[in-house]
Order: structure tokens, then sequence, then C-alpha cells
């Protein structure tokens, strides 16, 4: 790895040098514009303020923010938004997943760049482990996104935005070091010119284990992992752009016995989960605009992943290879915006060697086209989609939707909108909690169906701005999910885990708000989110277990005088039913960070998580049973407690 490092660096200082000539003319005629506004998981390219579709973005100023504060990975941001969870389902290994309005992270469809990359298999571990100095946004839609991109976004979509070069050389750094003793290196550079540009990014992790509670198990696993994205991009015309990309994402980690970690194993002393992931991602992507404003697409992706478990009673090494490719066309009348496209896309799965393990190879593919229409009034933008996907094992479906906003004035205007959605049914699929390799029963697909679902949102926002500069953003929001025939999982009288529909439906419904604005040069934020979430097929209690109704959070960032700048954070989860239905407490998370800029060229982060150190451990042991043969305890709450990191950036 640190020959990797040192030879990108060395590359890229030669790049830099080689094109500054270049960079001098091309300065003075073109400059950065950073859209953080602009919407391209509605396919339309819209403002925020102005899409049908509710939309949040975190910009480029948020990323650049995060990658000082949590350089390894998106996770931690997403959760600050109201109505995202991100879920823990694994205290050995680390896996985590986003769970949107009180559903299952499997709702939650996670695109790159606008294509599907992580499902079933490849889903969950290290989905969230995209560093955030790669990315120029990051794009949530809640609430159902199927017409738009398929299966799979029953519950919301998260679309992560890689960078593109721009005529400025751009040249970053990042060193950081935590408490918990995690150690990053990232690297950034881009660079445009009249035919050519470039992208690269490089980013080293080293995490050793944590026994943070000191019951003798890791809290934080050990972790090894390197991350390559170069991205080279042609402009064979003022009006064409063809990109070419790869993405090599490569860990390592280890958790369980601490002793075994060591490499201390003794009679006593066994258990360990090993997991050697490798994620190859090869991505194509042209755009062609015409004179009329129209414009072609075609994307394609592949993605090769391998996971090599092991563990001291089972291993499996098995692979999965996600598929996608897209054509659409979107053209532009006078009040209208069309968009038509035809998508294929899928997975395969392939278990190559195994101890213990009962599900065989299996494929789910589907071919979908989609229309899309975009109406804007006086007052008013309307939009209407319909989409009909053909999938190999489970049928078709069709997916309609439709979406507005309408502007009462320049300060209130109300959103709503009705889609339909679908899920096919994947043992792999990322759960709230982590089951057994072992136990995982194939999904019997002669008497299983697909999931399906229809989802409700509506609105009100204000927004003012006042003669002092002082700014304020209201937004009030009400949703409804229903999914019928849902595919859960039951322990079967040997332990297995069987997946099959139940009659009822799951419900997730409740309002979600969020304050922002800007006063006395405070950026301020606060979201509260309500959400019932039921199984309404069970009996008695039928609350979704690991989902608190009430959420809350809070940040404040401030610009000082001299380079200083301060940012606070707080959020409050309600009490959670556990799988036994006994509810645990509530707790408060806190955070602060101060960052200085010293001289033009260096920023220097100190930030702080989990500052009141709660922690799940201290409320419960994590596990049961022997050190030997532990069944560990869902998670509700943090375990890895206090952290502080120190973070150094250098920028050209």
């Amino acid at each position: 790895m640190k020959k990797i490092a040192f030879f990108a660096a060395a590359l890229i200082s030669f790049f830099a040098s080689a094109q500054q000539k270049v960079a001098d003319t091309l300065q003075n005629k073109e400059k950065e514009i950073e859209e953080i506004t602009i919407v391209a998981s509605s396919r339309t390219g819209q403002k925020i303020e102005n899409s049908p579709q509710k939309v949040e973005v975190l910009g480029k100023e948020e990323m650049n923010e995060e990658s000082g504060i949590k350089p390894a990975g998106i996770g931690s941001i997403l959760g600050d938004i109201s109505g995202v969870q991100i879920q823990q389902s694994s205290p050995v290994s680390g896996n985590s997943n986003i769970r949107i309005q009180g559903l299952d992270g499997r709702y939650t469809q996670i695109l790159r760049d606008g294509m599907p990359l992580f499902d079933g298999f490849s889903g969950g571990l290290g989905v969230l482990s995209v560093p955030p100095l790669d990315l120029q946004q990051v794009e949530l839609i809640k609430g159902s996104a199927s017409t738009l991109y398929g299966g799979g976004a029953i519950g919301g979509l998260v679309n992560i935005i890689s960078r593109k070069p721009t005529a400025k050389q751009e040249l970053t750094f990042l060193a950081n070091y935590s408490t918990l003793d995690e150690k990053n290196l990232n690297m950034f550079a881009s660079k445009k010119m009249n035919r050519f540009g470039y992208v690269f990014f490089v980013g080293i992790t080293s995490q050793n284990a944590k026994d943070v509670n000191k019951d003798g198990f890791s809290d934080v696993p050990k972790t090894n992992s390197l991350v390559l994205h170069p991205k080279i991009f042609f402009y064979p015309s003022e009006s064409s752009v063809i990109s070419l990309g790869w993405t090599g994402s490569f860990d390592k980690n280890t958790g369980g016995d601490m002793q075994v970690i060591r490499n201390n194993s003794d009679n006593i002393h066994q258990y360990f989960e090993k997991n050697i992931l490798k994620r190859n991602t090869f991505d194509l992507i042209y755009q062609q605009n015409f004179s009329n404003n129209s414009k072609l697409e075609f994307k394609n992706s592949l993605s090769d992943f391998n996971r090599d478990f092991t563990s001291n009673e089972n291993f499996l090494n098995a692979n999965q290879k996600n598929y996608f490719s897209e054509l659409t066309y979107t053209r532009p009348f006078t009040n209208t915006l069309l968009v038509l496209g035809a998508d294929f896309q899928g997975s395969k799965f392939n278990p190559k060697s195994f101890q213990s393990f009962q599900i065989p190879a299996f494929e789910n593919n589907s071919f979908g086209i989609f229309l899309q229409n975009t109406t804007k009034l006086k007052k008013a933008t309307i939009e209407s989609g319909i989409r009909t996907d053909f999938t190999n094992r489970y049928g078709s479906f069709f997916l309609p939707s439709l979406a507005g906003i309408y502007h009462f004035d320049e300060h209130w205007a109300a959103r709503g909108g009705i889609g339909l959605g679908y899920k096919v049914p994947n043992a792999l699929a990322a759960q709230n909690v982590d089951y057994s390799l072992e136990k995982l029963l194939p999904i019997d697909t002669q008497n299983t169906k697909a999931e399906k679902s229809v989802g409700y949102n509506l609105e009100f926002n204000y927004k003012k701005k006042f003669d002092s500069g002082n700014e304020i953003f209201i937004n009030q929001a009400f949703f409804l999910t229903q999914i019928s025939s849902p595919v859960i999982a039951h322990q079967t009288s040997t332990g297995n885990i069987d997946f099959y529909n139940e009659s009822k439906s799951v419900v997730s419904k409740g309002f979600d708000t969020y304050i922002k604005g800007k006063f006395d040069e405070w950026e301020l934020y606060f979201g509260y989110t309500f959400t019932i979430a039921k199984y309404n097929f069970l009996e008695g209690n039928d609350y979704i277990p690991l989902t608190p109704k009430h959420r809350a959070a809070m940040t404040g960032v401030k610009d000082f005088e001299n380079g200083w700048k301060l940012g606070i954070e707080a959020s409050y989860n309600g009490k959670q039913y556990r799988l036994d239905y006994s509810r645990t407490p509530s707790y408060l998370f806190t955070a602060a960070m101060v960052s200085k800029d010293i001289g033009k060229h260096f920023i220097v982060v100190l930030n702080g998580e989990n500052l009141l150190d709660y922690r799940q451990s201290k409320k419960e042991s994590l596990y049961s049973g022997n050190i030997s043969s532990p069944t560990f305890y869902p998670l509700w709450a943090p375990i890895d407690g206090r952290v502080i990191n120190l973070s150094v950036k250098w920028k050209l």
C-alpha cells in the first residue's frame, strides 16, 4: 500500500507540473462553479426548490468538511439527516446499512453516479466506506423512487456523486489519526484541459482492533483498506463528454476475541471472524448534447465483488457480479421536459468454496423501460412517470408515479407525490441484524413472490431572507409507505433462517420536520422525525424492532476571524424495542469540531465524537454464552465510545 500511495503521489505531481502552463491560460477563462443545488437523481437537472421530487443534497462544502472529520466514509454525515438511520448490524465486522423513514436497509437503493452497484451479497460490508474527499455531493430521495431506477428503492435512494475535473488544478492530501488508533491517508487530484481531463483518488485506512468495554471482544475490528479511483474524461467536442473509470476497494477486517486477533488463541479463546473483500468496478458514461438542448446519455457499469469469509467454525469464498446498462434521451420543449429511457441491470451470485453454506448460485436481472414528463406551469411543476420492469424470475411490474410542487408565493410552497415500488426476494440482502451465513436458507422461488409497495409524501416549505442577511427554511413533511407481501426472515426449529411472504403488510408512517438557516453568521440545522413502523402480521406488539419512534438532530457551524471554524452537533434517539420487545433507554449523542486555516494551503481539524461516551455496553452486555461460543445481541446504540481525531489537509 505504501508503494502504491508513493507512486500515485509521484504520478500526480508529474501531471501537475506538466500541465501548469496550460492551466495558467485556462484559469483566466474558466472558473469552478459549485452547483450543490442541482439534482442528478431526478434525471431532470432541476434545482432543489423547483423539483417535484423530495430530494436533499449534501454538497461539496459538506463533503470537504466531512473529509476532515470522518475521512474513511460517509456514514456519519448521512446519519445527521432527519429520517435517516445508520444501523450497525454486527458488532464483530462493523457491518452497517442505511435505513430511511423506519424501513429496513434492504429497501434503500444505493447508487454511484446514477448506477446501482451495492445489492444483495455486495450490499452490506463496505457500503458506507466511500471517502467524502472523492465526492462532489450526496443526494437522497426519501420515499419510493422505483419509477426512476427500478426495484429496490422502496424506502428511498442514496446517489453518491463523484467529483469531476475543473480547469483549475486540484491537489489535496489529507492525514488523520484518532484515539481509536485509526489512521487515514487520502489524496485527490483533478485537472481539465481542452480535450482531456482526469480525477484520481487514493485512500488508505489502518484501524487496530479495540475492546472499548473490556469484555474480551473487539468493539472495533482490525481493518486495513485501500481505495483507488482513477477516472479519465474525453471531450471530443464542446457538446460531448466520455468518461472511463475504475474503482478498486480492497479491505481486510478481523473481529472477535482480542487474544485471537493478537495471535494468542488457545483452547478457550478461539472465536473470530475475518473478511477479505475485493471490489472492482468499471464504468463508462457517454453524454451528447444537441443544438435543441436535448441530450443523449449512455451509462454502463460492471462490478465484481469477492468476499472471503473465515471464522473459527466456518469459511465461505463467494463472488457477486453486478451489471448495469442504461440509455436515456432527454428532450425539452417550451414548458415540458421529457425523459425516455431503458436499462438492463442485475446481479449474479456464485459461492466458489465453502464449509457450511446452503444457498446455491443464482441470478436476478431485469429489463426496464421508462418515460418521465415534467411540466412547468406558472406556479407549479408537475412530474409524472411510468415504468415497466421485466424480471427473469418474478414477472413484470408496472410502476407509475406522480409528484408536484406548487409555489403559493416567494415564501410558501407545497410538494406531494405517490409512487409504486417493488423488491425481489434475496436471502443475502442486508438485514437489521446479521445472521450467520451457514444458517441462511435459499429463497423458494416457486412459492415466494416479490414485495410490492406504495409510498405517499406531502410537505410544506417556508423560506425567508431577512435584510440583516439572516435566512430561514422550514420543511414539514408527512410520509406513508405500505409494503404488501413482505419477505421476512424466520428462524426454523433447526435454527436455520428461512425467508417467506407474510400475509399482512409492513407499514411505516410519520412526519419529518427540519429547520435550517443562517443567524448571526451561524449555519444552523434542526431535524425531528416521528416514525411509527409496524409489522401488521404480528399479534400484540407489532412495532418493528430497533426503530426509534422519536429521533432528533441539530448542527451548528460558524466561521470566525483568522480562519477559525467551530461546529457542534447533537442527536437524540428515543426508546426502541429489542427483538424480545423489551425497551431500550433513549440516549443523547454529542459531537464538536474546531478547524483552523493555516496560511493558504493547510487546514487542521480537531473533532470529537460521542463526547458523553454513551455506549450500549454501559447498559447491558453485548453478548450471551461463553467466550468460546458467544451470541451477540442486536445493536441499538454506539459501542465504540468517545473518539477524538486530528486531521491535517493540504490543498494546492
